[in-house]
């Protein structure tokens, strides 16, 4: 099958590569439909994170079952299934407590010796745990299915940062990023009930996103002179529950300073290029809390997947540009250039 692998920055190529096949009884084989890149996948390109020349590369994506393992009861070939961008096992005791993500048995796709979402077909470990189906008709539907491939990671991981940062009904929000998961921050922070949102970014077509997303005010400004846009928002105060979605030094200390008294910080942001870290008296004299990390998206697809189907969110949106498997290093380029803020992969 074709595959996209990394072989050094800004070197991603699609390749021929083994087919996978069932190996453990739990495996499940899926056909790709639809993958993305996602901003994350950028610090490879950058080669701000380290991979191994030939990597797989790719950790989001939904698509058709194609064979199943003996052991596998809760799905058949056919099935339409979307996947969390970590697998595990459901029976351990983090899985049990929702932290997917900390499963010992689990993985991230593309890690060394797995395969990568943005390819022909993934195998799946621990299907029917990881795996959760989705209405066949949606196949149907070019806009659903592509909200629904939000489920992999941008909307949960923008929910596990609303969560983290306590959004509740009646609160002022901000969101630090206007990228993919920071639009989703909006849009799970609209879902939640929160009164006012603040998304701040400097790009025209993302604010615009945003405020389609539920935003009611934009703040252009970095650094400094955000914090004090934002301050003056919201009557010296601050924001109830911030959002930080970006990952570096800067971006979480403009996230800590915008939070009122007695707020909270929800950080999905994959860190990078944070040398001097946080002061932690300023957020222990104002009372302000740090919650987030990697998202257990898998905990949060049950809840988020019936208001994509019926329409009540559709993330759909942040994709604005759509290209096939052997075009995908041209998105890299496109979205590593910011021409493009998120990029379907029709595989």
């Amino acid at each position: 099958m074709r595959a996209t692998v990394i072989h050094a920055p800004h070197d991603i190529r699609v390749e021929e590569v083994p087919d996978p096949a069932v190996r453990q009884p739990t495996d499940a084989v899926v056909r790709v439909v639809l993958a993305c890149i996602c901003g994350s996948d950028l610090w490879a390109y950058r080669g701000e994170s380290a991979r191994q020349p030939g990597q797989r590369i790719g950790h989001e994506f939904l698509g058709v079952v194609e064979e199943t393992g003996s052991e596998v009861s809760g799905l058949k070939p056919g099935d339409l299934v979307v996947s969390p961008f970590v697998w595990s096992d459901g029976t351990c005791a983090y899985c049990a407590e929702g932290l997917t993500t900390s499963c010992a048995a689990g993985g991230f796709w593309g890690q060394v010796g797995s395969d990568g979402g943005q390819g022909e077909a993934v195998r799946v470990p621990f299907a029917d745990a990881t795996l959760v189906r989705l209405p066949a008709e949606a196949l149907s539907d070019d806009r659903l299915l592509a909200g629904l491939l939000t489920l992999s990671d941008v909307l949960g991981t923008g929910h596990h940062a609303a969560v983290g940062a306590g959004v509740r009904p009646g609160a002022t929000v901000a969101v630090v990023g206007d990228g993919a998961v920071g639009l989703c921050g909006v849009l799970a922070a609209r879902r939640l009930g929160a009164e006012r949102i603040i998304a701040l970014g400097r790009h025209g077509a993302r604010t615009a996103v945003a405020r389609t997303f539920g935003a009611t005010d934009v703040v252009a400004e970095r650094g400094e002179a955000a914090v004090t846009a934002v301050r003056e928002l919201t009557g010296g105060h601050g924001a109830h529950a911030v959002i930080e979605a970006v990952g570096t030094e800067q971006s979480m200390r403009t996230a800590v300073a915008i939070t009122r008294d007695g707020g909270a910080v929800g950080y999905v942001g994959v860190p990078h290029g944070s040398g001097t870290g946080l002061d932690l008296s300023d957020m222990f004299d104002r009372n302000v809390s740090l919650r987030g990390g990697v998202a257990p998206v898998r905990t949060y697809i049950p809840e988020l997947l019936p208001d994509v189907l019926d329409g009540t969110v559709d993330p759909s949106p942040v994709f604005d540009l759509t290209v096939g498997l052997d075009d995908v290093p041209g998105g890299y380029k496109a979205m590593d250039e910011r021409v493009a803020l998120k990029v379907l992969v029709k595989a």
